[in-house]
């Protein structure tokens, strides 16, 4: 059991390195710079694997009631805030940067704790306190701080923090995180799909240089499978795993 737990532990570990490298690549590499269309096709191919692995009875999705859903509507619609801003963000910041400035999402959950439930312990505040010196140590050794470049990862850490903080303490007893995820794969491709006309990208994408290369549709494959990859592993390790051992191997994950 023991061997299983480190195994989906490395898993994810594996899985959350290579997912951000290869959107790196993606977003400024090939410089495929079209967020509702790039978020757009790994949510689809996530919502596609899921759904064919819950047709073969590798996981199990219930059929939620409408009430359900729209309780978890308002996390779905911060789940597309994070995935379209995370796009954007990554495409003009290093990984390091941007995992950092990500991570103070856990900042705001410790501060929604202390102040609304008062359950917030000493190891959660060490964690939150190294997070931010992190963060607040940016400006000191990235020579390219500035607005355009640094706002759109705040607007990540602050939809990841109440997204957060909405799974973890208005979470719908009956949903499950896959069906959770589920759900916002569908919200997320329907919405992209609709915004990529009203943003340019559907048009715009036609002038994309590697447009019919196949390294970038090689990168964009394994973008969507490791996306999705990344998600079955987090719901493993969160099942498997007691919290404290989860949030560690998490916080290997992102140093």
């Amino acid at each position: 059991m023991c061997g299983r737990r480190s195994l989906v532990g490395l898993t994810f570990c594996t899985c959350y390195l290579a997912s951000y490298l290869t959107n790196k690549y993606v977003l400024s590499v090939l410089k495929f710079t079209y967020p509702t269309l790039f978020q757009g096709w790994q949510t689809f191919i996530g919502g596609l694997l899921l759904h064919v692995s819950w047709k073969l009875g590798w996981v199990e999705i219930n059929s939620s009631s409408r009430s359900n859903v729209l309780t978890w509507l308002p996390a779905s619609v911060l789940f597309v805030g994070i995935i379209y801003a995370g796009s954007r963000a990554l495409s003009r910041l290093a990984v390091p940067v941007f995992l950092t400035l990500h991570n103070v999402a856990e900042v705001i959950i410790c501060g929604y704790q202390k102040c609304f439930r008062k359950e917030v312990n000493d190891h959660a505040k060490c964690y939150a306190l190294f997070l931010l010196a992190a963060a607040g140590c940016l400006p000191f050794n990235d020579s390219q701080v500035s607005p355009e470049r640094h706002t759109p990862v705040t607007h990540v850490a602050s939809f990841s923090g109440a997204y957060k903080i909405l799974q973890k303490f208005q979470k719908p007893s009956a949903l499950s995180d896959i069906d959770q995820q589920y759900l916002n794969y569908i919200f997320s491709v329907v919405l992209l799909a609709f915004a990529s006309h009203p943003t340019g990208d559907l048009f715009s994408v036609l002038d994309f240089p590697f447009l019919y290369f196949y390294r970038f549709h090689g990168s964009c494959c394994a973008s969507g499978f490791l996306g999705f990859f990344l998600m079955f592993s987090t719901v493993k390790l969160k099942s498997l795993l007691a919290p404290g051992q989860c949030a560690a191997w998490i916080f290997v994950a992102k140093v």
